[in-house]
């Protein structure tokens, strides 16, 4: 169980609140987005006057004993996230993602033994938070889940990735065999409905990205 930016139900995203809220919830893994800055945010415009550094953040995770996620939003701070982590004895229980591939490739070189995810579609805008109209969504998700089984893991083999981040529309039980096949583990992101996190669970994901750690933890324990 992954808490998306802190148990994000509970208390502001991304923020120290959230990520105590998540220890609450025992949560598995804590994901949170890091920028240029090193600050704690999903995009400098949506930062708080009280947004946590990476350090702040890392320190209180590591307080709790919690995995940690860190997304990274930009490129260029690849060497700087493996030191945080490093600094906080996180570096045996933390992964690191992005939507960058040549972001990811640079990870892979500065620290190998460290977990990678590559994050697809890019969400450059939040959109995935948008409610769409639902034959949009339907029509649009079909055809690009019908690619995937043969489109993701080649990406995560380019990008040197070991786990796919996958928005949810996008997650099928097809897809999740064939990166399995290439021992590629799948997360979901972001997932806040407790029948899609059962059907994912079926499905043999390996991570479930969610804003309500305790709700979707007991929805599969049902």
């Amino acid at each position: 169980m992954i808490a998306h930016r802190g148990a994000s139900v509970a208390a502001p995203p991304n923020s120290l609140a959230a990520f105590s809220a998540a220890a609450e919830a025992e949560a598995d893994l804590v994901e949170l987005d890091v920028l240029a800055s090193l600050r704690v945010g999903h995009s400098d415009g949506e930062l708080t006057a009280d947004a946590p550094t990476l350090d702040e953040s890392l320190a209180l995770l590591a307080e709790f004993g919690l995995g940690v996620h860190v997304d990274m939003k930009v490129q260029g701070i690849e060497r700087a996230v493996v030191a945080a982590l490093a600094r906080h004895g996180l570096l045996e229980r933390a992964l690191v993602s992005t939507t960058w591939t040549p972001s990811l490739r640079r990870l892979a070189h500065h620290a190998p033994d460290l977990p990678r995810a590559i994050g697809y579609p890019r969400d450059r805008l939040s959109v995935s938070s948008l409610s769409w109209p639902g034959v949009v969504t339907r029509t649009e998700a079909a055809l690009l889940r019908s690619a995937m089984p043969v489109r993701l893991p080649a990406l995560a083999a380019y990008a040197k990735a070991d786990i796919l981040a996958l928005h949810h529309t996008l997650v099928s039980r097809a897809a999740v065999e064939a990166a399995h096949r290439r021992r590629i583990a799948v997360f979901a992101w972001t997932v806040n409905d407790p029948e899609v996190a059962r059907r994912f669970d079926g499905f043999g994901v390996d991570g479930i990205v969610t804003d309500d750690p305790t709700g979707i933890r007991a929805a599969l324990r049902e």
